[in-house]
């Protein structure tokens, strides 16, 4: 899958608080989730972020609480895929559950990449080109059934295609 947007680029620590303010909680509509998404630390993010733009964060991206709104507002507001040095655990996995690509690249290589820049991605071969600056940093591919997972949308798409596979549904 080859996506192409512009940066949005944000520090270390982003904890899943700052993500989706808990007070946004009482709800789990992606699309009210998504006006808020990082609200707390950039007011201005929810109401100008294009479809197919990336965040990219420093270590430790998503840290904090196990809930699965912070990633369901980043992909509700339309954010392409999430591209940091480290991931916490189960921030990781809710992005792949619901089919939010997400990349770790090198700390210099995060270090190299510019709020603005437009980055294209090669989800299938984990090669991020800056066509900004003209470089290209490489990160770990997803093996085949993580990227099928994506390409589908998420977990629940990937099993109900499984199923219906071998005639179970």
């Amino acid at each position: 899958m080859i996506l192409k947007g512009k940066v949005w680029k944000y520090g270390d620590n982003i904890d899943t608080d700052l993500i989706i303010p808990a007070r946004y909680l009482n709800t789990s509509d992606p699309k009210e989730l998504a006006k808020h998404c990082l609200e707390d630390l950039d007011i201005n993010f929810a109401k100008s972020v294009k479809e197919g733009d990336f965040i990219v964060g420093g270590k430790n991206f998503g840290s904090g609480s196990s809930r699965e709104h912070a990633p369901v507002s980043i992909k509700a507001a339309g954010v392409g895929a999430v591209l940091a040095k480290s991931f916490a655990r189960i921030f990781y996995r809710n992005a792949i559950n619901i089919g939010l690509p997400i990349l770790e690249l090198k700390e210099e290589d995060i270090e190299d990449i510019s709020t603005g820049d437009e980055l294209e991605i090669d989800t299938g071969k984990g090669i991020v080109r800056n066509l900004t600056k003209q470089r290209e940093y490489k990160a770990p591919p997803f093996p085949e059934f993580l990227q099928e997972i994506i390409q589908l949308g998420g977990l629940l798409n990937y099993v109900e295609k499984k199923l219906k596979e071998r005639g179970e549904i």
